[in-house]
């Protein structure tokens, strides 16, 4: 081999070699898509936008990933994320159908101030759906957010507190008395 071709070789492989002892960065880091946002749920980086792909998460049918992403932001006190977790739990979606952790998440969000998690949390109270039945507590959840502005509970408070006029009849199975 001639001289400079070795020279010209050493030179191109020093900077690799540099770069793989220095612990001051990762080469070409993952820094988009939902691999990124699991990395940052998995450092404790949780904001609005990371916690907020959770919805896109969940609906592309990755219900484990999702009930992770957003248990770790409802811990963290987002509201929305708290409404999401009441959701996989009530569906059996990435975890065991679990009523009574669905109604938690509920309250969880009413009592942070959230005018869906009142609205939920009126309702399973109303049905008596992972909760006690008690109908005159849960309409006034259900009249909190409404006085908050949330259009479907005004709806249900116009229906006269019909479960009919917000829960599609493919439900009713779910909500029928236990006994």
């Amino acid at each position: 081999m001639k001289p400079y071709v070795l020279i010209a070789a050493l030179a191109f492989a020093a900077p690799a070699t540099a770069q793989e002892d220095d612990p001051g960065g990762t080469l070409n880091p993952m820094d988009t898509g939902f691999g990124r946002i699991m990395l940052n749920v998995d450092q404790g980086h949780l904001d609005m936008p990371t916690c907020a792909t959770g919805y896109y998460i969940t609906k592309s049918g990755r219900h484990e990933l999702a009930r992770k992403l957003f248990e770790a932001c409802a811990k963290a006190g987002y509201t929305g994320a708290m409404t999401w977790m009441s959701q996989l739990d009530n569906n059996g979606l990435g975890g065991e159908y679990n009523p009574d952790a669905a109604a938690d998440w509920d309250l969880q969000a009413a009592n942070a101030g959230d005018p869906v998690g009142k609205f939920n949390y009126g309702l399973d109270l109303m049905r008596g759906h992972g909760v006690a039945r008690n109908e005159a507590l849960g309409r006034q959840y259900v009249d909190q957010a409404a006085s908050e502005g949330l259009q479907i509970a005004k709806r249900l408070q116009g229906a006269d507190y019909d479960l009919d006029e917000v829960t599609p009849d493919a439900d009713n199975w779910k909500y029928a008395p236990l006994f």
